[in-house]
């Protein structure tokens, strides 16, 4: 049997700070999140779902049919002047076996592909977790996402095979989110790398020996004495001290500052990526648009910010790919009974890894397991809250925008770059006001749920009578410009929310298992999407008025902070760190 012991990188001494190694790894982890990210902001959210619904119209215009009765082509409708009331002329397509709706195909494309990234994900923690793989498993799916996304330039909407897009979309998003899953495994040692955390820890370290020393010299001291007093009798019981047992006042401080130093880091390099991800999404946007808007809308445009946004993600990565640490320094430790000879250490396999990690992810939610790290996962259940809560609230509000003010296409557009814009202030400004205030990563955290819940609780202001000043009329979320100025608000805190959220589960997962549990987290993230509009879908339908939604948003909101506040961190901290799996229990 044979034991992995991961080291740093060419076996350096954690008390040592390289500062050029750092920058290094640094720069190669913001080049990613600068490339990548890209494809969230101008594709996932905005160009492509749009772009699959127009490829499935277009080909309905020549071979789709009419409900209820799919007889009568929709050409025939659409070369006639005539119109057809709301849901009367709904085109459907075949394929395969099964007629679509052309307004449904993005959505079950979306879904499919957010399946088989919670599959992907759950297959690869193992191989992202072992060192010499990571790096090569990142950039494989980078490579998988930014092709998927490039190949949208070939294909147009003309050509018969014209499902392909979808399959094309499926693996963006798949390679997309499976990469960010390996990214984000490089948080925590990127976080003990910095020059902070480094000499915490040397400090930690040089109080731990010197407290060493000084009970040996005191255990030595007393066992001298007790043999001058007792003489031969020196192994009574009363001789046993109990100094060593304890932990020195001036370790413990050195150890929570050591815990805040690493806790600071880790919320400044997640929430610097948060911004710079944003940054180059929204240039790219800009970017986008244009072609977008001199085209009016055509399936060309919107291949074309699709594969430009493809273009970007695989350009930039190239810098990450070269920055970003390879494999670490493994020293394999060989175990088991002498007398059967030298154990010879299995040879690794992708399969094998596989298989196990799927057996895995099943021991990681038994119960048992569950109540070892029980900080780790009520954090969890607060993230499928609150994850869920702060993507229903952009999604609502943006359709509250839409529908209820009769906002227009260029209005909400203009709201898509704002929101991003002000995350990027508030992934920058959080952390210096963190530093400042001498908050922990929780505290943060909460006040920006709480800030958050500000937002829908403001909406349902709206049924209240409207504040007016001669002609400007304000309150309750009933004009544009309150929905411009909420936009700024809200992505002020949804852009330091981002960062800080993975970046406080950081500290609760066990050291060499990043990709894995980060895999969870993006687990819980997908898992939960479904919940909040599903709700606010029943609400409008129910009660005819959207804004009832605001209500059960707060409601949604406020439910997660309690579970939130009751994370201990110091305790899931040393849970995490004495973590260690053991199958066979």
């Amino acid at each position: 049997m044979s034991t992995i012991v991961l080291l740093p990188e060419d076996g350096d001494d954690i008390t040592k700070y390289d500062e050029r190694k750092y920058k290094r790894h640094y720069r190669g982890w913001l080049s990613y999140a600068f490339a990548s990210e890209v494809f969230v902001i101008v594709s996932l959210t905005l160009f492509l779902p749009i772009c699959l619904e127009q490829f499935a119209r277009q080909v309905v215009a020549n071979n789709g049919y009419l409900l209820p009765d799919r007889m009568q082509p929709c050409k025939a409708v659409q070369n006639t002047s005539s119109t057809a009331e709301p849901g009367q002329a709904r085109c459907v397509v075949k394929i395969g076996w099964v007629w679509v709706d052309t307004a449904s195909f993005s959505l079950y494309v979306y879904s499919i592909s957010v399946a088989l990234q919670a599959l992907t994900v759950i297959s690869m923690g193992g191989i992202a977790d072992h060192p010499p793989h990571r790096k090569r498993l990142l950039f494989a799916f980078a490579a998988l996402g930014s092709l998927s996304a490039m190949f949208f330039l070939a294909i147009p909407s003309s050509l018969p095979f014209w499902p392909v897009v979808g399959l094309l979309a499926m693996c963006a998003n798949v390679g997309f989110g499976a990469s960010i899953v390996a990214l984000n495994a490089y948080i925590p040692s990127l976080a003990r790398s910095t020059r902070e955390a480094v000499a915490a820890q040397a400090e930690v370290v040089r109080l731990r020996e010197l407290h060493a020393r000084r009970i040996g010299v005191e255990t030595e001291v007393d066992h001298e004495g007790a043999s001058n007093a007792l003489g031969d009798d020196a192994t009574d019981p009363l001789l046993t001290t109990s100094t060593s047992d304890t932990v020195h006042p001036d370790v413990l401080a050195a150890k929570l500052a050591h815990d805040t130093a690493l806790s600071t880091a880790t919320a400044r390099i997640s929430s610097h990526g948060i911004a710079l991800g944003y940054g180059a999404g929204i240039f790219m946007l800009l970017l986008a648009l244009i072609p977008v808007t001199r085209l009016g809308g055509s399936t060309f445009a919107l291949r074309l910010a699709v594969g430009l946004s493809g273009v970007w993600w695989a350009l930039f990565s190239i810098p990450a790919a070269i920055w970003l640490p390879g494999a670490m320094a493994a020293r394999i430790v060989l175990t088991g009974d002498p007398d059967e000879g030298e154990a010879v250490p299995e040879k690794w396999s992708a399969s094998r890894e596989i298989v196990a990690a799927w057996k895995r992810l099943g021991g990681m939610l038994r119960w048992r397991e569950i109540k070892r790290l029980r900080n780790t996962f009520i954090y969890l259940a607060a993230w499928f809250l609150l994850s869920d809560g702060f993507t229903t609230i952009t999604s609502t509000a943006l359709l509250f925008g839409k529908t209820t003010l009769g906002m227009p296409p260029s209005a909400l557009i203009l709201i898509g770059v704002l929101t991003p814009s002000a995350g990027i202030l508030g992934s920058l400004a959080w952390p210096v006001l963190q530093r400042r205030l001498a908050w922990s990563n929780l505290r943060i955290l909460v006040v920006l749920v709480v800030m958050a819940s500000l937002i829908p609780a403001y909406g349902c202001l709206g049924f209240l009578p409207v504040f007016q000043h001669g002609n400007v009329r304000f309150g309750g979320l009933t004009t544009w410009g309150e929905m411009y100025v909420l936009a700024v608000y809200f992505g002020s805190v949804y852009g330091a929310f981002q960062g800080y959220a993975r970046a406080f589960y950081a500290e609760l997962i066990p050291p060499g298992e990043e990709a894995r549990w980060y895999g969870l987290f993006s687990i819980t993230d997908k898992s939960s999407s479904f919940v909040g509009p599903l709700f606010v879908g029943l609400i409008a339908d129910t009660t005819g008025n959207i804004r009832y939604a605001f209500f059960f948003l707060v409601f949604m909101v406020w439910l997660a902070v309690p579970i939130l506040m009751s994370v201990d961190v110091e305790r899931g901290r040393e849970d995490a760190r004495q973590y260690i799996y053991n199958q066979d229990l």
